[in-house]
């Protein structure tokens, strides 16, 4: 196909670790005819990566359709998002894009210590992108609108922190290293988290910081996942968490659901996910995928953030929800959620403030404590990774974005992630046994429980044996 280059279908076995998690899929086409790229593969050859042919800047802004679609220009006049932190926990951000410069705030790359497990983070990064998602995502939230070239984002005048936790393939080998981008972010003053990553599989270390980012009032999107052959059409994780906005995708320009997406009850919102125009390092390029669909909301969580500073982050997901053009079966329905977000209705609609995150049902104890991420201990006001160490093995699932159809997905290979002890758990289940025994032989003791022995020898008012029992 010339001009079109796909992600190499590679698979890496691993060993260690329960599920494949990875980023979403992704085409990267020209957007009118170009020069060819230097040193460029020849047409139709795979890569490890997609590969884009430069689109020239004056012919980018006009083809933005979601723009359009979102009415930018209305929600422009109300709100910009100045003022509010976006976190876009990915594969880091191109900050020297020319739609993105001054926009990218110091980040950090987690990726880069993945060799040794007691290094600090090292803070100010995250601003190399070799594989050019997060770039695309950043500029889709927060791209600049002070020209009329390039791309704008939908909450031009919001920060971007970035946060690497995706190597150059693509993926990620241990879903702690998300969980602790999450918490990271929210130290450094993210007011929304954008998640455009996921796969089969849960990780109650990534549950556990998305629950502290809940209680220190950080709203929270991700995206539901794409179609492919060796996946699940199960609604990814952590899109499935609840209280995270679950954001599936929409055909170019309609009302339709993307054929690519996945969708299902957990499913909040839809968002364009085609024919998207986005930012790439070097240039730009065509892309699609309910990874772009997610960023769009995660905009306008950030234009309401902007505009009602003091507002809840629960407010903030009943807003959109609230407001989002219905479509489908009338209500929420497991296709479209509560239908297509609409910044200008959530920036215009006048209603209560309710003081909770209406779709957070997840009541479970052990999440409630929000102190560090389990598989952490707290050293010295520093965190340092517990048990068998960062990333060791056995605890966590690895990752590689997969290219179906030329596309990245996600590919669940296990069992969910667990960091439970087990020699802890099966002392407890003893302990509790021997409770439950010695509790039951007081109460007999004291009379709490009758003896069946006793009723079984004697028949009521006879003396003889009762043949009844």
């Amino acid at each position: 196909m010339t001009g079109l280059r796909r992600c190499h279908h590679n698979v890496v076995r691993r060993t260690a670790g329960a599920a494949l998690l990875g980023v979403l899929s992704m085409l990267a086409v020209p957007v009118s005819p170009a020069p060819a790229v230097p040193g460029a593969p020849p047409a139709g050859a795979a890569a490890g990566r997609p590969v884009a042919l430069p689109v020239r800047t004056d012919a980018v802004r006009d083809q933005q359709w979601q723009l359009k679609e979102l009415r930018a220009d209305e929600v422009w006049r109300q709100s910009t998002g100045s003022g509010v932190t976006v976190a876009v926990v990915d594969s880091g951000v191109d900050g020297s894009h020319p739609d993105l410069v001054g926009q990218v705030l110091p980040g950090i790359d987690l990726v880069a210590r993945a060799g040794d497990a007691d290094a600090a983070p090292v803070a100010g990064a995250g601003q190399n992108d070799p594989v050019g998602h997060g770039t695309t995502v950043a500029a889709l939230i927060a791209g600049r609108n002070d020209d009329s070239d390039g791309v704008a984002g939908l909450a031009p005048q919001a920060k971007i922190l970035p946060v690497r936790v995706l190597d150059e393939e693509n993926r990620y080998d241990d879903a702690l290293i998300v969980a602790r981008g999450v918490r990271w972010a929210v130290d450094n003053g993210a007011q929304v988290i954008n998640l455009s990553l996921g796969g089969g599989s849960a990780s109650p270390a990534l549950e556990a910081a998305i629950d502290y980012a809940f209680a220190r009032n950080v709203v929270v999107v991700a995206c539901t996942g794409n179609v492919a052959p060796s996946t699940s059409s199960e609604v990814w994780y952590p899109a499935r968490e609840p209280g995270v906005i679950a954001v599936t995708g929409l055909e170019r320009a309609s009302e339709n659901l993307w054929s690519g997406a996945i969708t299902g009850p957990e499913t909040v919102l839809s968002a364009p996910a085609t024919g998207l125009l986005g930012a790439r390092p070097g240039g730009f390029w065509r892309v699609q995928g309910t990874s772009f669909a997610a960023p769009l909301v995660t905009a306008t969580a950030a234009l309401i953030r902007a505009r009602w500073p003091q507002m809840s982050a629960g407010d903030v997901v009943h807003r959109l929800t609230s407001t989002a053009r219905d479509l489908g079966e009338p209500g929420r329905d497991d296709r479209f959620g509560f239908g297509l977000v609409d910044p200008v209705a959530a920036l215009g609609a006048s209603m209560p403030e309710i003081g909770h995150n209406p779709l957070d049902t997840n009541k479970r104890p052990g999440n409630a404590g929000f102190g560090p991420a389990p598989g952490y201990e707290t050293l010295g006001g520093s965190e340092t990774p517990g048990g068998s160490g960062y990333g060791g093995p056995g605890r966590f699932g690895g990752g590689r974005a997969n290219g179906p159809g030329g596309g990245w997905a996600a590919t669940p290979s296990g069992d969910t992630d667990t960091l439970l002890d087990r020699s802890g758990l099966v002392g407890g289940a003893v302990a509790v046994v021997a409770l439950l025994g010695v509790g039951s032989l007081l109460a007999w003791r004291l009379g709490w429980i009758p003896d069946r022995r006793a009723r079984r020898r004697t028949a009521p008012g006879s003396g003889g044996p009762d043949p009844s029992r």
